[in-house]
């Protein structure tokens, strides 16, 4: 299955200029053709085409469907970004696949990138959650410095996962509690400081490790984010 996306679907009847494209151009549709579209919040639509045009194709909604994300609680990665851009544009790809509820960049004091653009990131995680057959797209902030996050950060569950061997952590798998919502900060190439995980842990973060192995950056969200899901997974069977 196809899927496309049009956030204001429901008010326009018309889908963007890319996906009209993709629809028109290279699959060739046709008035009468039946295609599904997502508008990012959750809600699919079974649609016809109406006008085939490659630049504002208008559809005819026939109906719809509200599709409750499969994890019982909000997820937030909140990640300093990797001087490489596109390896935190590999990150998101992935954890929209997963499924996931929000997406932090943290400016930290070892960070290597100081600003980033959002505009790209956000094309990747609609592309993710189109070929995932997802149908609702992470919400993808600006950067944010890390004490601006933790003040702000009103999950349940809050963990912090860092290197540093001189400051005790715990093993993520056996302190997190499935069916609450999370999130978690995964810091810089260089780690976080001492001074911003004294700052987590005073905030109530619980200082977490994710195993053995000695993690980059992207590898370490995505695995704190895997081991989410599949504890979520285990609860339930």
């Amino acid at each position: 299955m196809i899927q496309f996306y049009a956030p204001d679907i429901e008010q326009t009847l018309t889908l963007p200029e890319s996906d009209s494209a993709h629809a028109v151009r290279v699959l060739r549709m046709k008035p009468g053709d039946s295609l599904v579209v997502v508008d990012g919040k959750g809600n699919r639509f079974n649609c016809i085409l109406e006008t085939d045009h490659a630049k504002h194709a208008v559809v005819a909604i026939e109906s719809k469907e509200f599709i409750a994300p499969f994890w019982p609680a909000p997820i937030t990665v909140a990640v300093a970004p990797t001087k490489h851009l596109d390896r935190m544009e590999w990150l998101l790809e992935k954890l929209t696949e997963q499924g996931f509820d929000r997406f932090v960049p943290l400016l930290c004091r070892y960070s290597e990138r100081k600003e980033i653009k959002t505009e790209r990131l956000e094309k990747i995680a609609v592309s993710a959650m189109k070929q995932s057959l997802k149908t609702t797209l992470p919400a993808i902030e600006p950067m944010t410095r890390i004490i601006e996050f933790i003040k702000n950060d009103k999950s349940e569950q809050r963990f912090i996962a860092y290197c540093d061997p001189s400051i005790p952590r715990r093993l993520l798998a056996d302190e997190y509690k499935p069916g609450q919502s999370v999130s978690i900060l995964i810091g810089p190439e260089g780690d976080f400081s001492k001074e911003e995980i004294t700052m987590a842990l005073e905030a109530g973060y619980m200082p977490v490790s994710l195993g053995e192995a000695r993690l980059r950056t992207e590898s370490a969200a995505l695995t704190a984010c895997t081991a989410f899901h599949v504890l979520n997974q285990l609860k339930t069977k």
